[in-house]
């Protein structure tokens, strides 16, 4: 079965066999392979650490937003969170549970965030002191442009809290030039190919400390997490770790070099995700998004217009050709969605649209347009 899906990924052997043995992650042993991976991930972010730490946390991506927001502001701190999307408006339920106000700004979900609306919105508002941005809003599809934004936060003298958790790995992200990012956010199981169960916070030590002992949770508290590091040495964890899935990312992580970096996964992912878009339209379908702002990490569809026509039913028709998508939709209009990343090719897109072009009439669709 091939996971067409924006996360958990389809994986490559080598990365499931190496979560294919028992860790005591409080042995001396283990150290070495979290030390290793802290290496790659500095490398591909760009980050030095005489400034920045990078931090794991157990569990998904919406754990880590949720450190990044309790560690990096205060209760009440506010935070202007253009609402891009589903994963947009997680942010700031997220920040608004936490004890922290939500600025949220009404945004296009078919198109990326204008850089002029968030200078305006600081503009009006001195009190906000950060700005939360999903790069890539894997509700929609659409890639968000952190550097253009970044500058206009930089310009106000803000500061910025990035959801990278589907772009890091194969999208462009330089923490090094881009000093108004406390912290960007991603997890083991998107672009890197690893396995789910690992989140990771890179974020710039200075901030963090300055707002140690305000995250009102032990669990979430990342300054806590540095001092533990800073401590004892770069190794250990302080509660029981995901220990096969840090393994299990060592291996994806000594693979993403061995393809050529983040570039190159970016150029397999882009494929993907054109071969997708035309081949939907091929068929007869109606992509979400107009190819010029098609992001390369997933890629929703309009919903065919029949009433015959069923998530559900289409979800089991695939199951049935081999290739598992999303059995739900959170774009504002009924849609079906395909992941573009993972260890999957061109071809196996091509495979999936003739999959999807039988599917579509074992469940009786005739109609593939949208409806009006």
């Amino acid at each position: 079965m091939l996971l067409l899906i924006p996360g958990p990924v389809t994986t490559r052997p080598e990365v499931r066999a190496a979560a294919a043995q028992d860790y005591a992650p409080w042995d001396r042993s283990f150290r070495p392979l979290y030390g290793a991976v802290r290496q790659r991930i500095a490398a591909i972010a760009g980050v030095s650490f005489a400034t920045d730490t990078i931090l794991p946390l157990q569990g998904a991506g919406h754990f880590a937003v949720e450190a990044s927001l309790r560690s990096l502001l205060p209760p009440g701190g506010r935070i202007l969170i253009p609402l891009t999307g589903s994963y947009a408006e997680r942010m700031a339920r997220l920040a608004r549970e936490a004890g922290r106000d939500p600025v949220t700004l009404p945004v296009s979900d078919i198109a990326p965030v204008p850089p002029a609306a968030v200078a305006q919105a600081l503009a009006a508002d001195p009190s906000i002191s950060h700005v939360g941005l999903v790069y890539s809003e894997t509700s929609s599809g659409v890639v968000h442009d952190p550097v253009t934004i970044g500058a206009a936060v930089r310009g106000a003298g803000r500061r910025m809290i990035l959801d990278a958790v589907s772009a890091f790995g194969a999208l462009p992200l330089d923490l090094a030039r881009q000093p108004e990012i406390d912290a960007a956010i991603f997890t083991a199981n998107k672009c890197l190919e690893g396995l789910p169960g690992l989140s990771f916070v890179i974020a710039r030590i200075a901030p963090l400390l300055a707002g140690r002992g305000q995250a009102g949770s032990w669990s979430f508290d990342l300054a806590d997490i540095h001092a533990m590091g800073e401590r004892d040495g770069w190794g250990g964890f302080r509660f029981t770790p995901p220990a096969q899935v840090m393994a299990a990312l060592r291996t994806a992580l000594v693979l993403h070099a061995a393809e050529g970096g983040a570039p190159a996964r970016l150029a397999r992912y882009r494929a993907n995700a054109d071969v997708l878009h035309a081949g939907m339209g091929a068929i007869g379908l109606t992509p979400y998004l107009a190819a010029p702002v098609q992001g390369p990490i997933v890629l929703n569809v309009h919903a065919p217009g029949d009433a015959r026509w069923s998530l559900h039913g289409f979800v089991d028709a695939l199951k049935a050709r081999g290739f598992l998508i999303s059995n739900f939709h959170n774009t504002q209009r009924p849609s079906f969605r395909v992941g573009c990343i993972g260890a999957t090719t061109p071809d196996d897109m091509r495979r999936f649209v003739t999959a999807a072009d039988a599917a579509l009439t074992a469940i009786g669709v005739t109609r593939r347009a949208p409806a009006d």
